[in-house]
């Protein structure tokens, strides 16, 4: 991660036009998603300064992140500014404290993740593309026929591209939904819970971003049904079973295949808690 001191001097003066004197700026790990993360102070304020060099699929998603930022106020940190300097694209959010959220069963941050994605499913939309657009025309499992047979050994691969087809419709909905929530979205302070990375949200159906939940819940150590049963004590969770198999089997099909094009370990453990909840959906 780049220090805010080896960033170019042209480029600090263009943060600096936008976001006030930098006393001081703390370099925080945020992954590989960006060059530059850090806890930036002014005289008068403090943010959350990221950015990323170059162009490609890292600096489209920093900038909708500046600009779906703003479509859950008092849910995600607020964006400040963004600044294209240099080959660089920064976005300052208000600084949001809180620690990451433990999903593992009987931990007491399941209320307040629960009710932060109710809080999400209950917002519009705004113009943001369906779910149901972006889904629409993929056959995954198709795509998982040319990889090696040991990826999904044991698996109906035929079975699983009937179930998953009508995925696409079934998310149709007009509801704000995250697409990536898991504990490290959430950034829990006490009573306040903010949900970070707005990279990717889309319009959808009310319960999907809890479906992704449930996912996420089997790969922190619930069993399928417990992270089921956590998710229907949600307002949000009008899914019917055939629609939540379909989802199921649509997102282990997606994950394995994105997990083979790249991503390495945690790509392909996500993969197969996907498809471990899939087969288990299938059974049922």
């Amino acid at each position: 991660m780049i220090e805010w001191d080896d960033l170019p001097g042209e480029v600090q003066d263009a943060i600096t036009g936008q976001a006030g004197p930098v006393v001081s700026a703390s370099t925080v790990d945020r992954g590989d998603g960006c060059d530059f993360a850090a806890v930036v102070n002014t005289p008068t304020t403090k943010m959350f300064v990221k950015g990323v060099y170059g162009d490609g699929v890292r600096r489209k998603r920093l900038r909708a992140e500046y600009t779906n930022g703003r479509l859950a106020p008092g849910i995600a940190p607020t964006p400040r500014f963004v600044v294209d300097a240099d080959g660089w694209l920064f976005v300052g959010f208000d600084h949001a404290t809180g620690r990451p959220a433990d999903l593992s069963p009987g931990s007491a941050d399941l209320p307040a993740a629960a009710a932060a994605v109710d809080r999400i499913a209950a917002l519009p939309a705004s113009e943001l593309r369906p779910l149901e657009l972006r889904w629409s025309g993929a056959d995954w499992w198709d795509a998982v026929r040319s990889l090696p047979t040991d990826v999904v050994d044991g698996w109906d691969v035929g079975a699983a591209a009937t179930l998953a087809a009508p995925a696409p419709q079934m998310v149709a909905g007009d509801r704000l939904t995250h697409m990536d929530l898991h504990g490290g979205q959430f950034l829990i302070d006490g009573p306040v819970v903010r949900v970070v990375d707005w990279a990717r949200p889309a319009a959808a159906a009310p319960w999907v971003d809890a479906a992704f939940m449930v996912i996420r819940l089997v790969g922190a150590g619930h069993e399928p049904a417990d992270a089921e049963r956590w998710a229907t004590g949600l307002a949000c969770w009008t899914v019917t079973p055939d629609a939540l198999t379909a989802f199921a089997c649509y997102v282990a099909g997606l994950w394995t295949v994105r997990a083979a094009q790249g991503g390495g370990s945690a790509a392909a453990w996500r993969a197969q808690v996907a498809r471990r909840y899939a087969a288990n959906r299938q059974g049922c």
